[in-house]
């Protein structure tokens, strides 16, 4: 399900949010869709789209008149000792994921990487992990796609599964930070604006992120489907 809030802060969006679907905050996933910094004739403005598949989520939202929050799901909590699967259900994904890498053509394993919260990392190690993650990160982010709706096949919807290799995510979002503040610097000289090249929800989260302190620079989602371009605009010249 996809909804959309507004708040004067993302904090604040996400906050509205969380409370409307009765959620976690980790247990959606948040893309911003414009952000407005304050100013002294006008208030900040964040619209944020929540995407999530818990059944909580597409549920109505809770009212003052209902009796108690809703019952809350187990969450798996383990310390991180090893990179054994220490869960059933961690074996199962394992076994999932490797199977599809496995019927791809390519040779891999995959082992626990972190588990935080409501999330739980897999690291794929592959001599073909190149092709596995693909261009921008494109196959990776089908892969990890296939693994979420398995997790949910699993009853495990509360629990958002990420896939990684040859530390592509933390890669990526270095790189994206950089591409960020280099845009930022054009767009401040030039008093104009870039769009970016079309980018899943959370590097466009990044980027909004990224540039949400920078006072004349603003940025905006445009575009349908997952994959939307971002534009970062001088604010003068909105």
């Amino acid at each position: 399900m996809v909804y959309e809030f507004e708040g004067r802060t993302e904090k604040e969006a996400i906050d509205r949010a969380a409370e409307a679907l009765g959620l976690e905050k980790d247990a959606f996933d948040v893309e911003i869709l414009e952000t407005q910094r304050g100013g002294l004739f006008r208030k900040g403005y964040v619209k944020i789209k929540v995407h999530t598949d818990d059944p909580a989520g597409t549920s109505a939202p809770r009212t003052a008149g209902e009796a108690g929050p809703p019952p809350e799901r187990p969450v798996l909590k383990m310390a991180f000792d090893n990179s054994d699967a220490q869960h059933d259900f961690e074996g199962k994904m394992i076994e999932f994921v490797e199977g599809i890498i496995e019927r791809m053509g390519y040779g891999g394993t995959v082992v626990v990487l972190f588990r935080e919260g409501r999330k739980i990392g897999f690291r794929i190690d592959s001599e073909s992990s190149s092709i596995l993650i693909g261009k921008k990160g494109k196959n990776l982010d089908a892969l990890q796609l296939l693994a979420n709706i398995y997790a949910g096949r699993l009853g495990r919807e509360d629990i958002r599964i990420i896939l990684d290799s040859e530390n592509y995510r933390i890669r990526r979002e270095e790189s994206l930070v950089r591409l960020a503040y280099t845009v930022a610097d054009r767009v401040r000289e030039n008093r104009g604006s870039i769009l970016l090249e079309p980018m899943n929800p959370f590097d466009r989260r990044l980027i909004h992120t990224t540039l949400n302190d920078i006072s004349d620079v603003e940025t905006k989602s445009e575009g349908e489907g997952l994959y939307k371009q971002v534009r970062v605009y001088y604010r003068g010249n909105r």
